[in-house]
């Protein structure tokens, strides 16, 4: 049989001609695998991006946030180091997929979910993507509104207030909306060239504010003197665990879709070096500058001002809060776009391959990110880190726990590319649906979430027994889904395997056969 996809001498895999897969409905030329040519992105291209993606004001309002939770700069830096190291591991495990077979997340997800099941784990994530479009949009403009409000005056400053908000900053909001859809509507080229010179302004505004903060506070001795409000007994703890929780769900979202860049990678070790650089390090040192000027703002101002534009306003000098400020705006749209615009896009296009483009999957994105009414997750650090971090955290946990089990207890890394597009190949199980994977992931989610409390929550949790599992959503979630989808698929193996026709394992010389 001729072979319809070859392993290259790296391990790379790609199909001998695309061209066969066009008549497919699950086939379009976004989710089609990339071509071993194209698949030039090297270290410094994913230390990059993960500088532009971290680098944001949501990444410094994180750390901030455990500042205004009561811990001290030495509790919120172990705190979030530790969270970027352990998200890290299922991040580079799925990241892996991308690489060998050149596909994005959702076409992955078909190997393990079926090619209509996968949408199931695709839609959770772009909707949550949704929700971190709007908050990141709701932040933009936010920092436009004090900008303008600096060289307009109080006329704009205490504009009427419509649905609980001054217009102008409505106002403010929708203008910031509107040049990101602008944006997206001409394309990834767009984004990418925007990404390119704005990424680097992010840290430009940061080490502004921090500066200034230094300054009038006297150095780092009255920062770092802080002793919070938690010391290191009971109190800590009670608020480390779902706080860790916090940090690693704040990228639980990249540690699914990371195949979505991945797929362009030259190497497995170009990439892995690359994330390896670049997210703990741009995380680290987004968290030293969040965390020392939010300890500033409190020595300054006596409050725990965990928002960067709140925190500007301030400020005495209006040339340090215009400049500060609007190098923030311009890469706050950089990082959304490539954090929060490339996923849901793939993921919207893999439900409806045939009448869905990238521009069109962004606008989506676009309006349910208003939807989702982003100035309330944004209103209250709790609100931020316990209900709406920790709640996506558990989902999307029990989601990668399935698909590291899949890919890498049950498959060994080995994937039939062709059938990732094709309902007559072996990704089809009944129906399109793998009912094993869909089980697992919500045992997965239950068992994370089910015991959800505070902010909008009942006090005693949604499952009262579950409560104390809450505190450790996304490990219960990863591990649950894990064990419960590697149990399923363990069990049914021999099964499948008889009844399927060709060889069990691939044919390293043909991976389709």
């Amino acid at each position: 049989m001729e072979p319809t996809s070859q392993v290259h001498a790296d391990g790379r895999v790609e199909l001998a001609d695309v061209r066969s897969l066009h008549g497919s409905r699950f086939f379009n030329e976004e989710l089609a695998p990339v071509p071993i040519g194209k698949r030039t992105w090297s270290t410094y291209n994913y230390f990059a991006l993960w500088m532009g993606m971290a680098h944001n004001i949501p990444s410094y309002a994180l750390a901030a946030s455990l500042i205004a939770l009561g811990m001290n700069w030495l509790q919120a830096l172990i705190t979030i180091t530790i969270g970027n190291l352990v998200v890290l591991a299922p991040m580079l495990l799925n990241s892996h997929a991308g690489t060998k077979y050149g596909i994005p997340f959702p076409v992955f997800a078909r190997a393990f979910y079926g090619l209509r099941g996968a949408n199931l784990a695709a839609l959770l994530r772009a909707f949550i993507a949704c929700g971190w479009f709007g908050i990141q949009t709701w932040v933009g403009g936010e920092s436009i509104y004090v900008i303008v409000g600096r060289l307009a005056g109080s006329g704009w400053r205490d504009s009427t207030v419509v649905l609980g908000q001054h217009w102008t900053l409505w106002l403010s909001f929708a203008v910031f909306w509107l040049v990101q859809m602008l944006i997206i509507w001409r394309g990834m080229d767009a984004v990418r060239k925007f990404e390119n010179w704005t990424a680097p302004l992010v840290s430009v505004g940061f080490l502004i504010l921090l500066g200034y903060v230094l300054v009038k506070a006297g150095g780092f001795g009255p920062i770092l003197a802080d002793p919070g409000k938690l010391g290191w007994g009971p109190g800590f703890w009670k608020v480390f665990a779902p706080s860790l929780m916090a940090m690693i769900a704040f990228w639980s979202t990249l540690s699914l879709n990371m195949p979505d860049y991945t797929r362009f990678g030259g190497s497995q070790r170009k990439q892995v070096r690359g994330q390896i650089l670049g997210l703990p390090t741009t995380m680290t040192f987004i968290a030293v500058v969040a965390i020392l000027t939010t300890s500033g703002g409190h020595v300054l101002y006596g409050q725990d001002i965990w928002d960067p534009a709140q925190l500007a306003d301030k400020f005495s000098s209006p040339v340090v809060v215009v400049v500060a400020l609007a190098a923030l705006v311009l890469a706050t749209i950089s990082a959304n776009l490539a954090a929060n615009v490339v996923s849901p896009s793939y993921d919207f296009s893999n439900a409806f391959p045939k009448r869905i483009t990238f521009a069109l999957g962004g606008l989506i994105t676009g309006v349910v990110g208003i939807l989702i009414q982003p100035w309330r997750l944004y209103s209250d650090p709790s609100i931020y880190i316990f209900a709406w971090l920790g709640f996506y955290g558990g989902l999307l946990g029990a989601v990668a726990g399935v698909l590291v089990a899949g890919y890498w207890v049950i498959a060994r890394t080995e994937l039939k590319l062709k059938d990732l597009y094709t309902p007559d190949g072996v990704y089809w199980f009944a129906g399109g649906w793998n009912w094993r994977a869909v089980v697992a992931t919500l045992v997965g989610a239950v068992l994370a979430v089910g015991g959800a409390y505070g902010g909008p929550f009942p006090a005693n949790g949604l499952i009262p027994f579950l409560k104390p599992l809450y505190d450790y959503n996304w490990v219960v979630g990863l591990v649950g889904a894990f064990a419960v989808y590697a149990l399923f698929s363990r069990s049914s193996t021999k099964e499948e395997t008889s009844e399927r026709p060709g060889p069990s394992r691939i044919d390293p010389a043909a991976v389709d056969g």
